[in-house]
């Protein structure tokens, strides 16, 4: 299915969300490296976020494609909104091991448990918009818990 249009394969986060294992996982992992790319090629964490508007917009578009595809509201593996959000994180925290680690981890938390608002706009928002709105809400809900933890001096 990747394999006929390249939005199927950026949806499906260049081929990490084939995996049976955590596809939403392993498509938030895909983000690091895109990070330190675009790190090394001078992108600052404020052009980061900013780039996210875009990688948004287009990831609307390129999972409402796949969701129209596979008959489903956002399959498994469709992950690509699981990386933009990752991204959006990452430029909010600083590039230290203990800062990388538990944004992953507070990340990842949100996005699988899915706490009021995030469940909610889950389950109501259908389409790309959908797919793509409740991991940046995780995004931002995980980003507070990180910037709190910034403020107390533990990351």
């Amino acid at each position: 299915m990747i394999t006929r249009h390249p939005a199927y394969f950026v949806a499906f986060g260049f081929g990490s969300g084939l995996s049976p294992w955590g596809p939403g996982t392993l498509g938030t992992l895909v983000a690091y490296p895109l990070y330190f790319l675009l790190q090394w090629a001078g992108v600052t964490c404020g052009w980061l976020a900013l780039l996210c508007l875009p990688l948004f917009v287009a990831g609307v578009k390129i999972c409402d494609m796949a969701d129209a595809v596979l008959g489903t509201h956002d399959h498994s593996g469709v992950n690509f909104d699981e990386i933009v959000a990752m991204l959006l994180v990452l430029a909010f925290v600083p590039a230290t091991l203990s800062a990388l680690i538990a944004a992953f981890v507070a990340f990842r938390v949100f996005d699988i448990v899915k706490p009021w608002p995030i469940g909610w706009l889950d389950r109501r928002v259908k389409g790309g918009f959908g797919v793509m709105i409740d991991d940046i809400l995780a995004a931002a809900m995980a980003l507070a818990v990180l910037r709190a933890a910034m403020a107390a001096g533990w990351l």
